[in-house]
């Protein structure tokens, strides 16, 4: 007789629950763009929460219009580096790099990262060999500095890829080869009232039983003599437990993406927003700024990732904030 054979049932977007490669976040895939050429990626501290007072953007609601508190995440958001140029190919088994083109205007602090090339040529020199036909895909090689930041005790930047989007593959190239050795602003990948996808990796909370970390109803004492556990681990056969099986381990420190958070506001004057005493297990903000509706993943001084937003179908709007509370964080 054949063996009943079906897919799996629930969704596997959290599962298993293990912990993340590296605290830095990474992006998979990047949403066409209908517009002219553009930066479609940008990488932040994250330096606490607040809450604001604006006008509710958001029709359907039931106070839309009108003056509402909203939670709201400070994300430090200094100059990134464009340290290289890359151009990818697209094959049946993913992206292969065509050619690759750094610029002589390296940061020293790089060389804590990667052995950093020396004998660098000029872009043209490279591109010129180049068939645009072949290419597929254009993304930046940049690079944080966290040197600018005091909230972030290192001076190791992080390296990271952000995709040029939008208009044609050699406008998207003459594009990246203006940016190549300069800095990267906030500006350049988003505007306020924007929507975009956060990626971050969360608080890490360690082994945890399964109570804390499914959820899982607290046995009576009259039950078993292990509270705090699954109270049935499966059948007897198959002679294994299933991983569906609510156990203990990895908590927290997962990859995680919060689709479609609204930019509040980019804002230059950090004193409009530090609260007194500073952010808690951060200090104070020192750079430009972005103000994201809501929460996103991670503790204080993790890095986050910004992406133009894949799911979302609305409008753009920039709401009126008419207060940003700085009121101490401190507990006085």
């Amino acid at each position: 007789m054949a063996k009943p054979h079906g897919p799996k049932r629930g969704s596997h977007g959290y599962s298993p629950r293990k912990r993340a490669k590296s605290p830095v976040p990474h992006i998979k895939s990047w949403p066409e763009l209908s517009e002219g050429p553009k930066i479609q990626g940008f990488a932040g501290y994250k330096a606490g929460m607040t809450h604001v007072f604006m006008t509710d953007y958001r029709k359907k609601s039931t106070t839309a219009g009108q003056e509402v508190m909203a939670p709201a995440t400070v994300v430090e958001v200094p100059p990134m580096k464009v340290a290289a140029l890359r151009l990818y190919a697209r094959e049946p088994y993913g992206l292969r790099s065509v050619a690759e083109v750094w610029t002589k205007k390296l940061d020293k602090e790089l060389a804590r990262r990667l052995p950093v090339p020396k004998n660098v040529r000029k872009p043209s020199e490279i591109l010129k060999k180049i068939d645009m036909d072949e290419v597929d895909d254009v993304r930046l090689i940049v690079h944080t500095q966290p040197k600018l930041v005091t909230g972030i005790p290192k001076k190791v930047p992080e390296i990271m890829e952000f995709r040029v989007g939008g208009g044609t593959i050699a406008e998207r190239v003459e594009y990246a080869k203006k940016l190549l050795g300069k800095d990267l602003d906030i500006t350049d990948f988003i505007e306020a009232g924007k929507m975009v996808d956060v990626m971050g990796v969360t608080k890490g909370k360690g082994w945890q039983s399964a109570v804390k970390r499914w959820g899982v109803k607290v046995l009576s004492h009259k039950n078993s003599k292990k509270r705090r556990k699954a109270a049935n681990t499966g059948p007897k056969r198959p002679g294994y437990i299933k991983p569906t099986v609510p156990q203990a381990g990895q908590t927290g420190y997962h990859h995680r993406t919060e689709y479609n958070k609204r930019i509040l506001s980019i804002g230059e004057n950090p004193e409009e927003i530090n609260p007194k005493g500073g952010f808690l297990h951060y200090g104070e903000v020192r750079n430009k700024y972005v103000i994201i509706h809501g929460s996103i993943p991670g503790p204080a001084k993790r890095l986050i990732k910004m992406r133009d937003a894949t799911r979302f179908r609305g409008e753009d709007v920039a709401p009126e904030i008419s207060y940003i509370s700085r009121e101490s964080k401190q507990g006085v």
